[in-house]
């Protein structure tokens, strides 16, 4: 069944229609197998009453004709024509009689017939072209037709069954909907508080509400999720903390390294290396800093993100970076502008760090449908397809890499964590002649989350 609906394009993706389109077919199926039983144990008693009418009639007009008056047999078929619609005519050889149709009662209704009337009884549904009922009969030695109204034989399909119906269907589908609808309204909060979670924020918590599985469910979520929201907050203020505290010995050593008497050579080293640990500090307040807005975080609004590029590009333009811009024009989408904006400053970073300031670095901008794909590319050593996904957790470098390279191996994951918290996702791929592109989807409608294919 999961096989077909793929193979049909029109065929719903959701948990609610797909349920609801199945009961719907069944109860449809149903319907229609009930009525074909109705008709097939219908169709014996049918058959049955129109035999007796069938043959009542022809008895009773033969016993009419054979004790009438000949001269006032006219005025009694006539009578019989104008009252019951019935008419009587000589059978000729020569008439041209068109069969009973296919339908079961109708044959049955003549086997029926014939068990009483005679084996030879004849049937035909028009004689010379005249419609109607013709059943043969014997008076003597002359053979007759009598011309019966179809409705005395043949019951007309009642129109108002079908209203009744397609009404009684309809409330049922429309029960099925809202028994559908029960089921499947938690599930889908529960995929968008999920969804929430995926991107490093903490939604609103779950109606606990409903039946028992449901609401058991919802529970154990909203626990998951408080526990996951105390236990980034633990660690925010863990990593804030060490971090804040780290800044002031290290400003107390900057003090004593101008005091200490030591050559230019090595207070410019010292130096170095205290900016440098200044810098990684940076990144730990950076990544423990809450950008959902629920938690006090920035808030998000439309963003130009050609405009945004083209402003963080120029600092590093003015101090000689060989660095490229390639920007198509990409509809506003919403977002953290200070946080798309230290997305980038970190992968432009990453890029210097690992390819180093000689080498051109390229970044890309376009749109693909409702994704805009922003992209940075060096000529580093990129990385091996096996260690992608390592990349992207904190405090992680390329074994090679690990000995010489600086910083703190939280740029990736900061870079991860701010698309992830956008409803994108970060891509890390092999750059053709060499190096490294790294690629950012995200979405132009905020409902919608990126899946790389």
């Amino acid at each position: 069944m999961r096989s077909l609906l793929r193979k049909l394009r029109f065929a719903p993706s959701t948990l609610l229609w797909r349920t609801f389109m199945l009961i719907a077919a069944l109860m449809l199926v149903s319907v229609l197998a009930w009525f074909r039983v109705y008709a097939f144990y219908e169709r014996e008693p049918r058959a049955q009453q129109g035999a007796q009418t069938v043959v009542s009639v022809v008895n009773l007009t033969r016993a009419a004709l054979v004790s009438a008056d000949p001269a006032a047999r006219r005025e009694l078929l006539l009578e019989l024509s104008d009252r019951e619609g019935i008419r009587v005519y000589p059978l000729d050889d020569k008439d041209v009689l068109t069969p009973l149709s296919d339908r079961p009662v109708l044959h049955l209704l003549a086997e029926k017939v014939r068990a009483q009337l005679g084996a030879e009884t004849r049937f035909a549904n028009s004689v010379d072209g005249d419609e109607g009922f013709w059943v043969s009969f014997r008076i003597d030695e002359d053979d007759y037709w009598i011309v019966l109204p179809r409705e005395r034989v043949e019951r007309k399909f009642p129109l108002e069954w079908v209203g009744w119906g397609l009404a009684a269907l309809a409330l049922a589908l429309a029960g099925a909907y809202l028994i559908v609808f029960r089921v499947t309204h938690p599930l889908k909060a529960l995929t968008t508080a999920a969804r929430a979670v995926g991107r490093g924020q903490t939604p609103e918590p779950l109606d606990e509400s409903g039946p028992t599985e449901l609401a058991t469910v919802a529970t154990a979520f909203n626990r998951m999720s408080r526990s996951l929201a105390q236990q980034e907050a633990d660690r925010a203020l863990i990593l804030a903390g060490i971090s804040h505290d780290l800044r002031t010995p290290l400003a107390r050593l900057r003090l004593g390294i101008e005091m200490s008497g030591a050559d230019q050579t090595a207070r410019d080293e010292m130096e170095s290396d205290i900016d440098e640990m200044d810098k990684i500090i940076g990144q730990f307040l950076e990544f423990a800093r809450q950008d959902d807005p629920s938690r006090g975080g920035e808030s998000s609004s439309p963003i130009d993100l050609e405009a945004l590029v083209a402003e963080v590009a120029e600092p590093y333009l003015r101090r000689g970076v060989d660095l490229a811009t390639r920007l198509a024009p990409v509809p506003p989408l919403p977002g953290r502008p200070l946080a798309l904006r230290r997305l980038l400053t970190n992968l432009i970073d990453n890029a210097l760090r690992y390819a180093g300031e000689s080498k051109p670095i390229e970044i890309g901008l376009q749109h693909d449908g409702e994704i805009a794909l922003l992209s940075v590319s060096d000529r580093g050593p990129g990385i091996p397809p096996a260690q992608v996904e390592r990349m992207k957790r904190p405090f992680t470098r390329l074994d090679a890499a690990r000995s010489d390279a600086k910083g703190s191996g939280l740029g990736l994951a900061i870079v991860d964590r701010i698309a992830r918290s956008h409803g994108g996702e970060l891509k890390l791929l092999a750059r053709d002649g060499g190096g490294l592109t790294a690629q950012i989807a995200l979405p132009l409608r905020q409902k919608d989350a990126v899946r790389w294919a």
